[in-house]
């Protein structure tokens, strides 16, 4: 039976479900199938004792992060009228690999993430600025590793065709 609704009820969770597969052969390289949207190999270098297949899973989480910021802000700017041409992101981590390598004590994750995503906008700063503010209250890979005590910094610059303009 159908049910209609006039506006979303969000006294409730909505709750979404997405699914994937992933395979490994015993090697370092994991294959993740995302059905209808293909594949992706993540691996180590050989360095590392990878075949270099692909980006390294901690790789893979940073793009995941430049990805979510660039959807998340979309959404918010349609939401508020912001009017922007797209989004360009610089990004580095730091680890401390004794903690991948058994060291207990030291976490195995990032030890700090950053990015700089240039944003092509003729609007203003304090625009772009609210827009920032709701992006990252919203975006749930950005939540993810803050909320994991990774120091995260995201730089935000304003790209008007000229210098640019940062906001913090």
């Amino acid at each position: 039976m159908a049910s209609v609704v006039d506006k979303r009820d969000f006294s409730k969770p909505v709750i979404r479900r997405k699914a994937l597969s992933a395979s490994n052969d015993g090697s370092l390289a994991t294959v993740v199938n995302f059905g209808d949207l293909g594949e992706l190999t993540f691996d180590e270098p050989v360095a590392h004792g990878g075949s270099d297949k692909g980006p390294t899973p901690l790789t893979g989480v940073l793009a995941s992060l430049c990805g979510c910021e660039a959807v998340t802000f979309g959404r918010t700017a349609r939401e508020v009228g912001f009017e922007y041409e797209g989004i360009d992101f610089d990004a580095a981590f730091t680890i401390d690999i004794r903690g991948r390598s058994g060291m207990r004590g030291v976490v195995p994750h990032f030890q700090t993430v950053k990015v700089e995503a240039r944003v092509r906008t003729r609007e203003n700063q304090a625009r772009l600025t609210n827009v920032v503010e709701e992006t990252e209250a919203r975006c749930p890979v950005f939540n993810l590793i803050k909320d994991a005590g990774v120091r995260i910094e995201m730089i935000w610059i304003r790209d008007a065709g000229d210098a640019g303009t940062m906001v913090a």
